[in-house]
């Protein structure tokens, strides 16, 4: 719990068994987190014993997709703040503080990896990759009018339960492109929101999406093309 408010975080899983009761152990080890929803999205065996070992809530999502996880995650999750990550161990869970104490004032706080004051050693963020981000981030910038944006890959995020509701059942992707869309469903609906630094060290295992260079490179011209492309669903009411 944060000044009152509850805080619930979201992870999904797929290849994050040998990091991810690590994870979870290490969020409720800030004293700050109420409970943590696990989404297991066919992950692989012995991943769903490893969570069992934990106090996090176990669910599971069929739907095969990063994005239908985190979105099955947050409609579970009940805490006034929900916090999303990933169980990889790129993220370290007591940057988890930096989120509350802006998440007092904003609706939205995004995650940003960008600044290589806080990338570790082997961490995966390779100059060209960083410099794809913050290009694709500063689209989106320009595009919407928004507040500073330099990162757009980034999991780590909080948003107010009230923000969450208020998207349920308007997102289009359900892949990795995801964390993406959040970043423009905020900006183009210009909910306030502020981008703040965390740390990003080496994952444990292999990436399904960023494992070799060919596919972040298709990777990244695909979601140019969803930045430059996209629109709010047509039922929105904002």
């Amino acid at each position: 719990m944060w000044k009152g408010k509850t805080v619930s975080v979201v992870l999904a899983s797929y290849r994050e068994k040998d990091s991810i009761r690590e994870v979870i152990d290490g969020f409720f080890a800030t004293g700050l987190v109420d409970d943590v929803i696990v989404v297991d999205n066919n992950a692989e065996p012995g991943s769903a014993e490893e969570v069992q070992k934990t106090k996090a809530k176990l669910v599971f999502e069929k739907k095969q997709g990063q994005g239908f996880a985190l979105q099955r995650g947050m409609r579970e999750a009940q805490g006034d703040y929900v916090v999303l990550c990933e169980g990889d161990g790129t993220y370290v869970p007591a940057d988890i503080e930096k989120f509350l104490v802006y998440g007092e004032r904003f609706p939205v706080v995004f995650g940003t990896r960008t600044n290589t004051s806080t990338i570790g050693p082997d961490a995966g963020l390779f100059f060209l990759r960083r410099v794809a981000d913050i290009f694709e981030a500063k689209v989106i910038e320009m595009r919407f009018r928004s507040h500073r944006l330099t990162d757009i890959g980034c999991t780590y995020k909080l948003l107010h339960q009230d923000v969450i509701r208020m998207m349920d059942g308007q997102w289009i992707k359900g892949d990795s492109h995801f964390v993406t869309e959040m970043t423009l469903q905020v900006a183009a609906r210009r909910i306030p929101f502020i981008e703040i630094p965390v740390s990003f060290v080496k994952r444990v295992g292999v990436s399904s999406v960023t494992d070799d260079i060919g596919k972040i490179m298709k990777w990244g011209w695909k979601l140019l093309f969803f930045i430059m492309t996209f629109r709010l669903p047509s039922k929105t009411s904002v």
